[in-house]
Order: C-alpha cells, then sequence, then structure tokens
C-alpha cells in the first residue's frame, strides 16, 4: 500500500500561448506572457520555469543538508539558467543550476548540490529529457 499524499495542485488559466497571460486559480499569479528573443514586456515562460525550479532546489538543498547533517547557511542562492534552443527545427531546453554555498566547502557543498539534485521534483522531473549542469560557484 503506498504512502502517497498529495501535497499541492497548482492550477493555472492561459491564453495566447507565449504572448498570452497566464493566471493562477487562486490569483496569486496574474502575469503577461511574452516570446523568448522579442521585446515584449511579458515575462518568458522559461523564466518561471527557472524560478519554479531553483526555488524548488534549494528547499532540496536544505533538506539533503538535514540529511547529511551538514550546516547551510541563510544566504544560500542559485542562480537558474534555462536557454532554449533550436536544431534543424526542432526545439530542447538546456539548463544551468548555479548553486552559491557561503562559507561552506567546496566539497561538502558540492555533495549537498548533488543530494538535492536527487531529492528536487524538478531535477527528477528533467533527469535524461535535458542537459543539466550542477555548479558550486
Amino acid at each position: 500500500m503506498s504512502n502517497e499524499k498529495l501535497l499541492y495542485t497548482a492550477k493555472t488559466y492561459t491564453t495566447g500561448g507565449r504572448d498570452g497571460a497566464s493566471q493562477s486559480s487562486d490569483g496569486r499569479l496574474d502575469v503577461k506572457l511574452s516570446t523568448p528573443g522579442t521585446a515584449g514586456k511579458g515575462t518568458k515562460p522559461a523564466q518561471l520555469f527557472a524560478a519554479g525550479w531553483s526555488a524548488c532546489f534549494e528547499g532540496a538543498a536544505a533538506r539533503a543538508a538535514q540529511q547529511l547533517k551538514i550546516a547551510l547557511p541563510a544566504d544560500i542562492a542559485i542562480d537558474a539558467e534555462v536557454d532554449l534552443n533550436i536544431d534543424d527545427g526542432e526545439f530542447f531546453v538546456r539548463a544551468r543550476l548555479n548553486v552559491s554555498v557561503p562559507g561552506v566547502e567546496h566539497a561538502v557543498a558540492q555533495r549537498v548540490v548533488e543530494a538535492a539534485h536527487q531529492i528536487c521534483p524538478y531535477s527528477k522531473a528533467t533527469r535524461g529529457n535535458i542537459d543539466v549542469a550542477l555548479n558550486v560557484v
């Protein structure tokens, strides 16, 4: 028997595609969207993905550090870079997670980052589907 428990369901309503708008069902998210590579004033969908992944990854890093019995500084930060690419007419995504863990030895921070990558649901969803570089900076 499974111990699965639903924690949260994100619900959004999007119209107009990449040049449209998206709202969450609870009203907390209400953004205009714009196509990557254009001067549109809206948020690029890849930016939303990067923000979600980096926030999730930081939570996973906290959990990984706890499991490894390592104290993380309060000012851990993640710069997520998500590239939208095209090759022979086919679109694909590539990403880099640049993780700053001030005051923690590089090798120790690397262990936390690698463990977080195994825990984070966004990392799990993308594993094997896109190229991801994990960098301790």
